[in-house]
């Protein structure tokens, strides 16, 4: 048990140690380019916006070589536990790899966390995980490993307390949180693991952050876009169609609606394209009372403020039907 005390507090020094060169984080923010290695961490069962967002960056392959996808905890009617959530995540993302044609990326697939952190300091321990505080160590500041996490940051967060050194070595773009303006920050992705979202936004680790309510809640489709421009141009299509008119019909009463699919923006923020704007903040702190605070000493992180929702529109839609 000493040995076990010894290590933490080893980490946990390591962390606060590194977290102090602010210099370094601002230049690692800078928008990638060239072709990059990505990860992926999606609670794919969740809700239709992860499938879009999982099928855009396979076809983003211009830019973006996909490494390892993993699959995330969450908790709903869908998923009476987190563990359930991931598994039902795990076999969805096999479904939509098999739509896509790309059987060659099912053996990097990574069974994730089947509980959230119960603390700062105790890391889930996953495949997901660990092989993220694995392959990370293959990658430099100069030339990172870039995460794209579109849930609850389980995965991301123990991976970084197993093996803080890699967050010298990975950039992070998260969806999570709701903007700094909105009046809470209950938001679905955080507040699954406030411990989790604690370790990402204190720890130094590059992190892009894609607020949902009040920024990219902005990128949302309609039933007849989807039926004009995806409609059978593939089977790919026509299944993200029917899911998304299916959740549409059980959320929606009135005959005009639109939904948000804001996962997608995590992917695009990579891309090349006048897709969203950003720029640098001091990092906030996740409360778990719902709210951030905020303090002027802490390093910057890239905070996303809006998204140019018809630019971003016309290359998804573009690549989805190829």
């Amino acid at each position: 048990m000493e040995q076990s005390k010894k290590v933490k507090e080893f980490s946990n020094a390591t962390i606060q140690k590194t977290a102090l060169d602010h210099t370094k984080i601002i230049q690692r923010l800078a928008k990638p380019s060239g072709m990059i290695d990505v990860v992926l961490d999606t609670d794919t069962y969740n809700e239709i916006d992860d499938q879009y967002a999982l099928a855009y960056l396979v076809k983003s392959n211009e830019k973006l070589n996909l490494k390892a996808i993993y699959a995330a905890p969450f908790t709903n009617e869908k998923a009476d536990t987190p563990g359930e959530g991931m598994e039902k995540s795990y076999q969805e993302i096999f479904k939509v790899l098999t739509l896509l044609g790309r059987d060659d990326l099912k053996k990097n697939v990574y069974r994730g966390a089947e509980s959230y952190m119960q603390s700062e300091d105790q890391p889930v321990i996953s495949d997901a995980a660990k092989d993220l505080a694995q392959r990370a160590m293959d990658y430099t500041e100069e030339d990172p490993l870039y995460v794209v996490a579109i849930a609850a940051i389980t995965n991301i967060s123990s991976a970084l307390t197993i093996n803080p050194e890699i967050k010298n070595r990975i950039v992070l773009v998260w969806l999570g949180g709701n903007a700094a303006h909105w009046p809470n920050n209950r938001e679905y992705n955080l507040y699954q693991d406030i411990a989790g979202a604690r370790v990402v936004f204190g720890c130094g680790v590059p992190l892009v952050q894609l607020p949902c309510m009040g920024v990219v809640s902005a990128f949302r489709i309609s039933g007849p876009e989807l039926e004009t421009h995806l409609r059978n141009k593939n089977e790919l299509c026509n299944y993200l169609i029917d899911v998304t008119l299916e959740q549409a019909k059980n959320n929606y009463d009135g005959l005009m609606w639109s939904r948000a699919i804001w996962d997608v923006t995590a992917v695009a923020w990579l891309l090349d394209g006048e897709f969203m704007e950003d720029c640098l903040m001091h990092s906030p702190i996740p409360e778990y009372d719902d709210r951030y605070a905020f303090d002027n000493t802490r390093h910057m992180i890239k905070y996303v403020y809006y998204i140019n929702r018809d630019n971003l529109f016309e290359d998804l839609i573009s690549k989805l039907k190829r």
